[in-house]
């Protein structure tokens, strides 16, 4: 789009930028959920208030967004040291060239010399309270510019109260500079009438009838080993038939997930699809008679809701922001009591029943959160930071 002004409407619209340079063309990344926050923003913020000029700053290579002004880098910035040099140099320049009233990061760091009042999004702080999951550069880098950046912010956004919380402790922030906006679940996730789907994926990738399935980033945080070992006893257990699906990109230092696997001998048993593309996904959630994920720490924990809108019963770790999302609509236990998850796992697959009452508090609870509301609340806050 043209971003001349070409009439007195255009001029009197506040002229909003939002950098998407992590909206990932990488197949590992791109159902990862910062991107996904950020292409939700791109899709619904121009669909529930017109009265803003947006402007989308992106990586080469992405398709068009409807509504925005979109400004295509010139800068490699899939490597990473490239976009940290066009956010701190570039994206200023840029945002005075544009004219911008206000500009949103939606990923942690913005610019130290922002051009125009800055907005930032934290979605968690797992790079402070678990440094040791993180390689070197990348915790230095999130830890220290997160720091500059919110100092510098006028607003910042936390996904959940267990994440606004910790920015107050962890960051020092004043609380009336953080504001709560939950992420979303998209349209497209709910049960699905027609098992054809269904069918042809099991086929597709040899699934078995029975299926337990975690679906996430394959990192350490994910806690994937609880997953493992706690399949492992419920494997020793007789009249046990289940298998595990343990799907998703491969992340930071996922080798030891493999292993593990092959130490207890369960190579037979449990099935690693890899990444699954986003418009799939509804159709594994529908798979699943079981989601299990005990994440060590999430910012929002987009995959439990999901699996919840599509009907699947969720079994989740009771930290971070897990008990807050799911609520009453899931089980939770400890991250780190393998018998716990393993006793959990077993007490749903062995009550039908309790199986359907959460089934159903699942999708009414799924149903308290939309991408549409993330965009129409972001977009108040950006009209309350505009004065208007």
């Amino acid at each position: 789009m043209n971003l001349a002004p070409n009439s007195q409407a255009d001029r009197a619209r506040p002229r909003v930028g939002l950098n998407a340079h992590l909206l990932s063309l990488d197949e590992n990344y791109r159902s990862a959920g910062v991107s996904r926050y950020i292409h939700n923003l791109l899709l619904h913020l121009p669909l529930v208030d017109e009265q803003l000029d947006y402007v989308a700053f992106l990586g080469p290579g992405h398709r068009q967004f409807a509504g925005w002004n979109q400004r295509p880098s010139r800068w490699r910035t899939d490597n990473p040291l490239a976009r940290i040099a066009w956010e701190q140099l570039a994206q200023p320049w840029a945002g005075r060239r544009d004219r911008l009233q206000l500009l949103h990061a939606p990923v942690y760091v913005g610019p130290l010399l922002p051009p125009c009042p800055l907005v930032v999004t934290i979605h968690d702080l797992t790079f402070d309270l678990f440094p040791e999951l993180f390689r070197r550069f990348n915790r230095l880098y999130l830890q220290q510019l997160t720091r500059q950046t919110v100092r510098r912010a006028t607003q910042i956004i936390a996904d959940s109260e267990s994440t606004r919380a910790d920015v107050l402790r962890i960051l020092g922030v004043p609380p009336e500079k953080v504001v709560t906006i939950p992420a979303g679940v998209a349209e497209e996730m709910h049960p699905l009438d027609d098992p054809e789907p269904v069918r042809a994926l099991r086929q597709r990738y040899e699934l078995p009838d029975r299926m337990l399935l975690y679906l996430g980033t394959l990192e350490p945080r994910k806690n994937v080993l609880a997953v493992i070992e706690a399949y492992a006893l419920l494997r020793q257990r007789p009249g046990f038939a289940h298998q595990l699906v343990i799907a998703g990109g491969k992340g930071w230092y996922y080798e030891e997930i493999y292993a593990r696997v092959e130490q207890l001998g369960l190579r037979d048993a449990v099935i690693f699809p890899g990444y699954i593309p986003e418009a799939e996904l509804p159709v594994w959630y529908n798979a699943a008679d079981l989601f299990v994920y005990p994440s060590l720490y999430e910012g929002f924990g987009l995959p439990p809701l999901e699996a919840m809108a599509c009907g699947t019963p969720v079994i989740v770790s009771n930290v971070s922001s897990l008990p807050e999302v799911v609520g009453e609509a899931g089980l939770t236990v400890p991250p780190h009591d393998v018998e716990a998850l393993a006793n959990a796992i077993q007490s749903l697959l062995d009550d039908p029943a309790r199986r359907q009452a959460l089934r159903e508090a699942g999708l009414a609870r799924a149903k308290l959160y939309s991408w549409k509301s993330t965009a129409l609340q972001t977009a108040q806050l950006y009209h309350r930071i505009l004065g208007d």
